[in-house]
């Protein structure tokens, strides 16, 4: 028999999606993206603030700094995705709000490029509960048919969250920025303290009172690791186009007689308005197939056409570079999708661990990812290098896909046993 949110209209189907535990979990992730973009767009004005003005040891900063930050999400992932299963969903959606808000207010008493990676590795460390905790809760809390439209609007929120940072990253000064972006952290927590009811969040961790919670040795045995590094590998592809594609646009397009000046500012503005449509396209279309493999598929084919079409342009104005940021961005949109078909794949007992540390452990490869360009810029040329570690990105995600278990409509009141 087809529950009632599965009949009627598209509307009718989606409306119990919209209410404020989807809401206050969207809310988190548009905060999370917030701080995380609004590092790529004060990059080079904090670093010129500083004193660092010489292109490449600017760009080694912005390296550190940026790999000290996703290093720090890696970290995090696995420590609050560890505590979201053993004590309660509860507290990763409270408590890592004080440490990434107080980590982007001490970015503006940073002194050097050291100083300055500290400080985003604290606030890494803490960004780290964000997504996973607001996808296993709205998975866990929203019929099977409608699950994906919740995530889609968690992601959707969130993707915003990066889009005003590539705007009011660029109309206040980097400090301000950063001040500002830590008592947008404070405002949220007063609101999850004020609207979500502990024993709703937690109703799961109580009705599985007995079984082992959060221990990560259970990803590693019985076929679990293989499923679980393949939906890590499914998602690297998104943060080598954040990370490589449109952070480091200017150094790319700088070999592509680019007739004017490409800022990461605008190229992060356009890349995020992009992912921020395409996630919500993902999400849509993955509950249009029922299929979230179909989707992901989908969305990486077209992904890869574009950074293709990117890194072989030449002679054109920045236009057409933030064009095909946007574009890029839009196909590379799955990021909802993949959380969604990760949180699936596993069973309760694990389900905050796997939601938590694989978007940060994706997040967390950006940083060798990027290091991986940077060590093959000299030999091969920043858009040689690019397109090199780009192409072995998508073909691992691609392989990945294609032999992982569909998930679509699956029922996740299970566990995982040893």
């Amino acid at each position: 028999m087809h529950s009632n949110s599965a009949k009627g209209s598209f509307w009718q189907q989606i409306r119990p999606a919209l209410n404020m535990v989807v809401i206050v979990a969207g809310l988190g992730y548009f905060v999370d993206l917030f701080h995380i973009t609004l590092f790529g767009v004060v990059r080079v004005s904090s670093f010129n603030s500083l004193g660092i003005t010489d292109p490449d040891l600017a760009m080694k900063a912005g390296v550190l700094a940026y790999n000290a930050q996703m290093i720090g999400m890696m970290i995090g992932g696995l420590f609050w995705g560890i505590l979201g299963d053993k004590i309660g969903r509860y507290v990763i959606l409270t408590v890592p709000i004080v440490m990434y808000s107080v980590g982007s207010i001490a970015n503006v008493f940073v002194w050097d490029a050291e100083s300055y990676a500290i400080c985003r590795f604290i606030t890494g460390v803490g960004l780290a509960g964000e997504l996973g905790a607001a996808i296993t809760l709205v998975s866990e809390t929203l019929p099977k048919e409608i699950r994906g439209v919740g995530t889609t609007i968690v992601a959707t929120l969130g993707l915003l969250g990066s889009v005003f940072a590539g705007f009011f990253g660029q109309l206040m000064d980097w400090k301000s920025a950063y001040v500002s972006a830590g008592i947008v952290g404070f405002a949220l927590l007063a609101v999850r303290l004020k609207v979500l009811d502990r024993n709703v969040v937690d109703k799961n961790k109580n009705a599985h009172a007995k079984v082992d919670r959060g221990n990560f040795m259970l990803l590693l045995t019985k076929g679990r690791g293989l499923r679980y590094l393949k939906c890590i590998l499914i998602g690297i592809p998104i943060y080598y186009i954040t990370g490589v594609m449109f952070t480091f646009a200017p150094e790319l397009t700088k070999s592509m007689n680019i007739q004017g000046t490409v800022t990461a500012g605008n190229t992060l503005l356009w890349g995020t308005i992009g992912l921020t449509t395409g996630d919500f396209i993902s999400g849509m279309l993955s509950q249009v197939l029922k299929s979230r493999n179909k989707a992901v598929a989908i969305c990486l084919g077209c992904a890869l056409v574009g950074c293709l079409i990117y890194l072989n342009l030449t002679g054109v104005t920045p236009f057409w570079i933030n064009l095909m940021c946007f574009l890029i961005g839009s196909a590379a949109g799955y990021w909802a999708v993949l959380v969604t078909l990760a949180a699936e794949q596993f069973g309760t007992n694990i389900r905050a661990t796997v939601a938590t540390t694989v978007p940060n452990f994706v997040r967390g490869a950006a940083a060798l990812v990027v290091s991986l360009f940077a060590y093959l810029k000299p030999s091969l040329g920043v858009v040689q290098s690019a397109t090199a570690v780009g192409g072995v990105l998508f073909a691992l995600a691609l392989v990945s896909l294609f032999t992982l278990e569909e998930t679509f409509g699956k029922d996740l009141n299970f566990t995982e046993e040893k």
